[in-house]
């Protein structure tokens, strides 16, 4: 006897607020039902569409047959000493991902991935070393968020604020998955959903230059620069997507995105200092002279140790001398704490895995395919 397959249940988690909107519309219902939705699933942190209380009963048996509010799965999660928790989270069959929440103060921050893996391959990056398998979806972007507000216990204020800020700063280039993050990010940013300000919601790039300049015509976020060199010789070993975006180029797309914010916007420049390799005081020199004609603030991010790479850590007092130079040229210039090192949760160490040695011929041929589509 023939069965028919189940029927796949849209998950609602995966559309985007239009989405939702047409959806509604497509099943004969009004489009402001995708507010409804959007503020149980996203501001109150419901998953189970009976509880969904101001829609019909009619309705709600309507989406329960067709519909399921599905975040991805959580494999693990582990805790560090210094507070930070990190998740690791299954997305698909054969990969994980990672997001690392940081607690500071009056401040809850989530590194979100946007990829599970890189293809950008940067030298100082444990993720670019696991090679790109593929890009998420928008419900496993947003899901990240919904798994960490949720942490914080359920059911959830609709004026809670645990999570006050989010970066783009996880696995993966965000701009090289440019619709499902543009849209994740909208939902952060959204009064019905997290309620995040374009402030408090930051993407972190290294430098793809037509999607710096897409990005301006859809979004004003925080955007972060993870430049790490202070000239295109340098920063070609550390950064290879230089090669093709070199630094002023860079910098003239940064320019124009600030131009297209309504606001005095001032750009965070991440600069990781690798020990005899970009921390001494004449790469200091070169990059106060090169931001010159940037309003921006600067980061300062003592290099992460991980596994198969030889680069080092420097010392304390070279940083604070990298610091202080900059400081002295009148450049607010901070150093990022070292957080969750103990779980290998902080910056550049987040691997989720990717390595499998049975696939490397498969993402080999992803990194070729997503580096040409640069």
């Amino acid at each position: 006897m023939n069965t028919k397959p189940a029927k796949t249940k849209i998950n609602l988690l995966s559309l985007s607020k239009q989405e939702l909107a047409d959806f509604f519309v497509s099943i004969g219902e009004k489009p402001f039902r995708a507010t409804q939705i959007i503020k149980w699933i996203h501001q109150r942190g419901v998953s189970d569409i009976s509880l969904m209380t101001d829609l019909s009963k009619d309705l709600r048996e309507k989406l329960l047959k067709e519909c399921e509010i599905r975040a991805p799965e959580i494999e693990r999660e582990e805790y560090s000493e210094d507070g930070t928790k990190k998740w690791i989270i299954k997305v698909g069959e054969k990969d994980l991902i990672e997001m690392v929440l940081i607690p500071e103060n009056d401040r809850s921050t989530l590194c979100v991935s946007s990829q599970a893996g890189c293809a950008v391959d940067c030298s100082f990056c444990a993720t670019g070393k696991q090679g790109f398998s593929r890009n998420l979806g928008l419900d496993e972007i947003i899901g990240q968020v919904w798994i960490a507000a949720n942490s914080f216990g359920l059911p959830r204020e609709s004026a809670s604020r645990n999570i006050t800020n989010v970066v783009m700063m996880g696995m993966g280039e965000p701009l090289l998955n440019f619709i499902p993050v543009v849209e994740a990010m909208k939902l952060m940013m959204d009064d019905n959903a997290y309620g995040l300000s374009k402030r408090k919601v930051t993407l972190s790039t290294s430098g793809i230059v037509p999607k710096i300049d897409e990005l301006s015509k859809v979004s004003d976020v925080a955007l972060t620069i993870s430049l790490h060199a202070p000239n295109d010789q340098l920063r070609n070993e550390l950064v290879p997507i230089n090669k093709k975006y070199p630094i002023q180029e860079l910098l003239d797309s940064v320019k124009r995105y600030v131009a297209s914010c309504d606001d005095k916007r001032v750009t965070t420049i991440e600069y990781i200092l690798i020990d005899g390799i970009n921390d001494d005081l004449s790469h200091a020199e070169e990059l106060s002279v090169l931001l010159e004609q940037l309003p921006s603030k600067i980061n300062l991010i003592p290099f992460n140790a991980f596994e198969g790479s030889n680069y080092l850590k420097p010392s304390g007092n070279r940083v604070k001398r990298f610091q202080e130079y900059l400081k002295n040229k009148g450049y607010v210039t901070t150093i990022r704490s070292t957080r969750g090192d103990d779980i290998m949760a902080a910056c550049g160490q987040l691997v989720g895995q990717v390595n499998d040695k049975t696939r490397r011929k498969e993402r080999a041929q992803k990194n070729k395919i997503q580096i040409k589509a640069i």
